[in-house]
C-alpha cells in the first residue's frame, strides 16, 4: 500500500525502505516526523493513535527493568540460559518488541521486516536508542541490526548479506493474533492495511528451518494449531501464548 509522507525527514526514511508515495485521496496511512520520532498513523477511529518505535522509554523501559530477564517466555524459547546467548534472527520483526527484549539479555539480533513503512519506524527507533542518554539502552541497540526484506522468500539471502550467524530464528506470524484489547486490534489494522492477507506461514517456517543452524521458535496463541509442516520438537507455554520449538541441534555454552 502507498503511504503519504508529510515532511522531508519522513520522506527520506520512507524512500530508503522503498515506501511508495500515495495521494491524500488514495492512501489512508501517513508517515510524519514528530519531536518524539517518526510516527505512522491514519484515521484514529479506525487505526487508533499513531504508531512509533520507542526503545528508550515507555513499555520497553518497563519490560527491560521488570520483565523477568531470562525467565521470560521468549528468552526460554530462544535458548537464552546461563552461559548460553545465541545470535537470533527475528524474521518477523514488526515493531521490534521481542527483538529488543532479546538484545537486552545480551543476544545479537538481526531484525528482518518486510513492510517498508514499519522498517522506517524501526530505523528511526534504533537511531534514537543508539544516541540515548542511558548508556544501557545505547549498548542494547548496538546489538541490533535491521534489514528490510521478505523472510518468506529471501531470508537466506538477507542473512548472508548481513553476514549474520543465524543460530536461532524467531517467528511471530501476524495471524491469528493472540491479543484482544481494543488498542491492539487497532494497531493490527495498520499492519493488515499494509500487508493484506497473511497466509504464508508454512513457507515462512520452511525458510526459517533452512536458515537456522540450531533452532526455530514460533510464537503461537495458546490453543492454536501448529503451523502446517513438520511437528515441533517441544512446546513452551504460559497462560495465553506458547512457543513451538523446532530443534536442529543443541545450543552449547561455548557458542
Amino acid at each position: 500500500m502507498a503511504v503519504i509522507w508529510r515532511d522531508e525527514h519522513a520522506r527520506n526514511l520512507a524512500e530508503r525502505y522503498g515506501v511508495t508515495a500515495g495521494s491524500d485521496e488514495a492512501s489512508p496511512l501517513w508517515l510524519e516526523m514528530r519531536p518524539e520520532g517518526l510516527v505512522l498513523g491514519g484515521d484514529e477511529r479506525i487505526y487508533g493513535h499513531p504508531i512509533s518505535v520507542d526503545f528508550v522509554g515507555g513499555k520497553a523501559a518497563h519490560r527491560r527493568r521488570f520483565g523477568g530477564g531470562r525467565g521470560q517466555l521468549v528468552a526460554r524459547a530462544c535458548g537464552l540460559t546461563k552461559g548460553v546467548t545465541p545470535s537470533i534472527v527475528d524474521a518477523t520483526a514488526g515493531l521490534g518488541r521481542d527483538a529488543f527484549v532479546l538484545a537486552s539479555l545480551g543476544a545479537r539480533v538481526l531484525l528482518v521486516e518486510r513492510v517498508g513503512a514499519i522498517a522506517a519506524l524501526l530505523d528511526d527507533g534504533l537511531a534514537r536508542a543508539r544516541c540515548a542518554d542511558d548508556p544501557d539502552v545505547a549498548t542494547i541497540a548496538a546489538r541490533m541490526q535491521l534489514a528490510c526484506g521478505d523472510s518468506t522468500r529471501h531470508l537466506a539471502d538477507i542473512v548472508a548479506a548481513q553476514a549474520f550467524d543465524a543460530q536461532v530464528v524467531h517467528l511471530d506470524p501476524m495471524f491469528p493474533h493472540r491479543e484482544k484489547s481494543a488498542l491492539v486490534k487497532k494497531e493490527m489494522r495498520v499492519f493488515q492495511a499494509l500487508v493484506g492477507a497473511d497466509d504464508d506461514a508454512p513457507r515462512l517456517l520452511e525458510a526459517a528451518l533452512d536458515v537456522a543452524t540450531h533452532r526455530v521458535v514460533v510464537k503461537r496463541p495458546k490453543g492454536a494449531a501448529p503451523i502446517a509442516g513438520p511437528a515441533p520438537n517441544h512446546v513452551i507455554e504460559e497462560k495465553n501464548s506458547r512457543y513451538d520449538v523446532y530443534v536442529h541441534r543443541s545450543l552449547k555454552r561455548s557458542e
